[in-house]
C-alpha cells in the first residue's frame, strides 16, 4: 500500500498517520500544496489521503492551488483509488462529489464526543467502535451527506461528522483522529484568534492538552481504522 497526502499549510501535517505508516511499514509521501510542489502521478499510489486546513473549498482565489486538488481528487475517485479526507480534506470530497460545503452552525474546536448512527453498524471500518467516541475537533465548515455514503458519525454541534462511500473506498472524517499533543499545541498557537472567539463548543488551550490519556485512545482508534481502511 503506497499512501500520498496532500498538505495544505505547514502545520497540519498527517502526524500520527506518519507514526502509523512507520509501524506498518507502509510507504507514505507528501506534496506541500502551499509551498506550490507538483501533483503526483496516479500511477504512484493506492491511497490518496487529504489533510485538513483553516482555508474553506470556497477559498480558490486566495488559494488557487484548490482548483488542480479538487480535479486531482475528483480523478482519484474516477480512477478507483481509496480517497481518505480529514476536515477540510472531507469537504473537498463531498464538494467534487456534488454536496454542498456551507458554515456550521457551531464552530467546533476540542475535544467532544461524536456518536455512531445506525448506518456505522454496516460500515465496513466502523461497525464496531463504540457508540461513543471522544475525538479531537477544529472545523466551521461542514458538508451535507455526498449521494451514494452511508452517515457514519454525528455529534451534538454538527450533524454530519463521518461518510463512507458504498464500496468503502472513499472516507470522509470531519473530525481529527490523526492529531498528537505536539501538533495541538501548535494548532492553538495558529488558531489562538478563533479560540477567543468563544463558544459552546469551543474549548480553552488547557481544555484541550491537558489529558494525554485522550491522545492514546485517539492513536488507538487511528490505527484500527487505518488497519482496516488499507486492507479491505
Amino acid at each position: 500500500m503506497r499512501i500520498h497526502y496532500f498538505q495544505h499549510v505547514p502545520y497540519e501535517t498527517p502526524a500520527n498517520i506518519f507514526r502509523w505508516a512507520k509501524d506498518r511499514n507502509v510507504q507514505i509521501k507528501g506534496t506541500h500544496l502551499y509551498r506550490g510542489e507538483p501533483f503526483p502521478d496516479f500511477s504512484s499510489f493506492d491511497l490518496l489521503l487529504i489533510m485538513g486546513g483553516p482555508m474553506g473549498v470556497y477559498d480558490e482565489d486566495k488559494y488557487p492551488f484548490l482548483r488542480k486538488e479538487k480535479i486531482f481528487i475528483e480523478n482519484s475517485i474516477t480512477l478507483g483509488k481509496k480517497v481518505l479526507g480529514i476536515c477540510l480534506g472531507a469537504q473537498l470530497i463531498a464538494e467534487v462529489m456534488g454536496s454542498k460545503i456551507y458554515r456550521c452552525e457551531n464552530k467546533e474546536i476540542g475535544w467532544f464526543p461524536v456518536y455512531k448512527t445506525e448506518e456505522a453498524e454496516k460500515s465496513k471500518y466502523f461497525y464496531d467502535f463504540p457508540n461513543e467516541v471522544e475525538v479531537f475537533h477544529w472545523h466551521g465548515d461542514t458538508f451535507d451527506l455526498p449521494n451514494g455514503t452511508k452517515h457514519i458519525f454525528y455529534s451534538e454541534g454538527c450533524k454530519n461528522q463521518a461518510f463512507e462511500s458504498e464500496d468503502g473506498k472513499i472516507v470522509g472524517l470531519q473530525f481529527h483522529f490523526e492529531v498528537d499533543m505536539e501538533s495541538v499545541k501548535k494548532w492553538i498557537e495558529e488558531g489562538e484568534n478563533e479560540i477567543k472567539e468563544g463558544g459552546k463548543f469551543i474549548q480553552t488551550p488547557e481544555g484541550m492538552v491537558s489529558d494525554y490519556k485522550k491522545f492514546l485512545e485517539l492513536e488507538n482508534y487511528l490505527y484500527k481504522f487505518m488497519d482496516r481502511f488499507i486492507e479491505k
